[in-house]
């Protein structure tokens, strides 16, 4: 009986290409790179099983070309919303994704940001790597503590949880949260409040919300002018949640203190205004980006993978509208 054969639309790391390789015939691209919608109708045609990840575009104009061949999708990372899923169940296709493994990683890395904006880390190293830095002085490069301050969270998943954790015992920070379960609480976090009250509130407002049509811009210039002046807004979910131009110039006038970004709204390109701010910190898509995680994802795909071919279901099967 000839083995599935599975498109794997960007380069994972050996251990688990390795892995894949025992289990499936393995299609891989050529170079590193997104795959764009005549390769992905191409994958879609000729693979029983398609590997995909945040890069690439799964709309109805790539789903919807008919005939297909491929009858699971199987995400490599926990966001779906590059997925068309009601396409894809009119099609038959099952959809997957990996929760749970990169939840460390993610919450590592807000926490990266907060404390880079809070301290400046960023503007500190770009002087050092210049060779502008003259020595020390008492009044250089003075951010703030983030001991003892106000940490709202918006989204308590997995991810807001680990970093409400991490805040309140690793920096001594109060916690408060929203979200869209009425039954979520947290043994790190105070209390739940309305979003115009974690506003004004929050020393620092993390997002950790999924991209739907309802959290498109939910940072938009009304939620900025309803922060603090001393606030940090730290994004490590999705781009499409902030308003990017508005968010410029929230940091060029000052409505807020800094930021930190980890996603983008038209990934991977960056507004050029937050390119040229001091008061940012930039980074490229790194929030699950440890050999541990990236590892352990793509093994969550493969055991999806392994239990659909099997006739089973996926562990990490994800209901369809």
């Amino acid at each position: 009986m000839p083995r599935p054969l599975v498109t794997v639309t960007r380069r994972l790391p050996d251990a688990v290409e390795d892995e894949l390789r025992r289990h499936f015939d393995l299609r891989t691209g050529a170079v590193d790179a997104p795959m764009g919608p005549a390769d992905l109708r191409r994958a879609l045609a000729e693979s029983d099983g398609l590997l995909c990840t945040v890069t690439d575009r799964l709309g109805a104009d790539v789903l919807g070309t008919t005939p297909i061949r491929c009858r699971i999708l199987a995400n490599f990372g926990v966001g779906f919303n590059h997925i068309d899923l009601a396409a894809a169940r009119s099609l038959g296709l099952v959809v997957t994704n990996t929760p749970g493994v990169l939840t460390d990683a993610t919450a590592e890395l807000t926490l990266t940001l907060m404390l880079m904006a809070a301290r400046r880390a960023g503007e500190g190293e770009r002087e050092v790597r210049s060779r502008s830095w003259r020595g020390w002085r008492p009044t250089h490069l003075m951010g703030i503590g983030l001991t003892g301050r106000t940490l709202g969270v918006i989204g308590m998943g997995r991810i807001g949880q680990a970093v409400a954790e991490r805040a309140a015992l690793g920096l001594g920070m109060r916690v408060i949260f929203v979200t869209r379960n009425p039954g979520t609480s947290s043994p790190f976090a105070s209390r739940r409040e309305r979003l115009e009250q974690l506003f004004e509130e929050a020393d620092v407002v993390s997002l950790h919300a999924p991209a739907t049509s309802e959290t498109r811009h939910l940072i938009d210039a009304r939620a900025l002018g309803g922060m603090r002046r001393s606030a940090i807004l730290v994004n490590t979910a999705r781009g499409d949640l902030v308003d990017e131009a508005a968010l410029a110039d929230a940091l060029e006038e000052g409505t807020i203190r800094a930021a930190g970004l980890d996603v983008y709204e038209h990934e991977p390109a960056v507004n050029p205004r937050l390119l040229a701010l001091e008061n940012v910190v930039l980074l490229p898509h790194l929030g699950s980006a440890t050999e541990s995680a990236r590892v352990a994802m793509g093994r969550r795909a493969l055991e999806n993978l392994r239990a659909f071919f099997a006739g089973e279901r996926p562990p990490d099967q994800l209901p369809l509208p």
